[in-house]
């Protein structure tokens, strides 16, 4: 990837930010009854977009909105590729990072609903639904983790610092990490007691879901979740720039970070799809826990879902949740920086930047937000 300085990215910048925007729900039968923003909103929008990606140094931006269960706008601002000046459009996808636990929570949820898994199922030992450690005399720690424990992150360990061991080993295999995490990396806390983000843990429901459906985590998934919702264009991603599949964004290094340095395929269930805004909007859509259109879960399924855990009363099942009740779920990898939103109010969106820097976290939450206020009719 050929550098370019940073004059000449926002100079491309505003070139690219007033002609990459369209309307989601342009052509599609009932798109008159979704309230889409004016020409002067889309122009409020580029400007709040184009501001935020010269603070943070965004090459591109790329958002997604629906209303009451209607795709309302979706744009695509800057670049896909900076060095290249390829511009980004937004039918480009990027890493969602974390907002991959949602889809693998509602896969989970899935084989609950076929009656072929239980939320209280244990996962080691003896009577555990996966392989590891079968046979072998396990700490009574590890031996009392239940399926509900990996989806809330109260399993009690493998949480997400500078241990965690997803982002250790690139050489291993799933089995191999597995086998090699439950050795030499022992529980801190009882299982249900406290709560500790584990990509780990998710890594293991991904490994569930492969041993009871028979298929792998990303055709069950497919199968399951995606096709339901009409999504045919997620993929789980690879590893390197060599890797980099048809419509997928480069990812932008910050801060001496390589975005190509990962094992992001070993992610699969907590981290590691592909997709567009509009792929999560589709998703975000079909699991709101509305009728308009029918959910993927059924109703007691759903109110499972989102029920928080005493441990950490932010954090249900794969989504973060409040009392309004908004959910939602950011994600985050070097070059990545993601955030997907359903809120009380029906609106839901996804914006997704191929670029982190430091306290961007918090200001994409923010933007999405100031997106969705430049539309009075939404009523954000």
């Amino acid at each position: 990837m050929t550098p370019i300085s940073r004059r000449t990215c926002l100079q491309r910048l505003a070139l690219t930010l007033p002609a990459a925007s369209s309307l989601l729900g342009a052509g599609r039968a009932g798109a008159a009854e979704v309230p889409v923003p004016d020409d002067k909103e889309r122009a409020a929008i580029a400007g709040i977009a184009r501001t935020f990606m010269e603070k943070f140094e965004v090459p591109g931006f790329s958002v997604a909105f629906a209303h009451l269960g209607l795709p309302a706008y979706e744009a695509a601002f800057g670049m896909a590729d900076e060095g290249a000046g390829e511009a980004l459009a937004t039918d480009h996808r990027f890493r969602i990072a974390s907002i991959s636990k949602p889809v693998t929570a509602v896969a989970v949820f899935a084989l609950v609903e076929q009656g072929k898994l239980k939320l209280g199922d244990k996962v080691f030992g003896p009577a555990g639904r996966l392989d590891a450690g079968a046979g072998k005399k396990l700490p009574a720690d590890l031996a009392a983790i239940t399926v509900h424990h990996l989806l809330t992150h109260t399993c009690g360990g493998w949480q997400n610092d500078r241990n965690d061991p997803m982002f250790r080993h690139p050489e291993l295999a799933h089995d191999d990490l597995i086998a090699r995490t439950l050795r030499d990396q022992p529980l801190k806390k009882p299982p249900g007691e406290h709560y500790a983000y584990s990509n780990f843990g998710y890594c293991l429901l991904g490994r569930l879901i492969e041993k009871v459906s028979g298929k792998s985590y990303p055709d069950f998934v497919r199968e399951q979740v995606l096709g339901r919702c009409g999504i045919e264009s997620m993929e789980i991603a690879g590893n390197t720039l060599a890797d980099r599949l048809p419509r997928e964004v480069v990812y932008h290094g910050r801060n001496g970070e390589n975005p190509y340095r990962m094992n992001v395929g070993r992610m699969d269930a907590h981290g590691g799809w592909l997709a567009t805004a509009r792929d999560v909007v589709k998703f975000l859509i079909r699991c709101d826990g509305s009728a308009r259109p029918s959910d993927l879960l059924q109703e007691d399924s759903f109110k499972t879902m989102m029920t928080a855990t005493k441990a950490n009363p932010a954090y249900a099942s794969g989504w973060a949740v409040n009392a309004t009740p908004n959910r939602w779920h950011g994600g985050s990898l070097p070059g990545t920086a993601t955030i997907a939103v359903q809120t009380a109010s029906g609106l839901c969106w996804a914006g997704f930047a191929n670029a982190r820097n430091k306290d961007i976290a918090g200001a994409l939450d923010r933007v999405m937000w100031d997106l969705a206020k430049a539309v009075p009719k939404w009523a954000a």
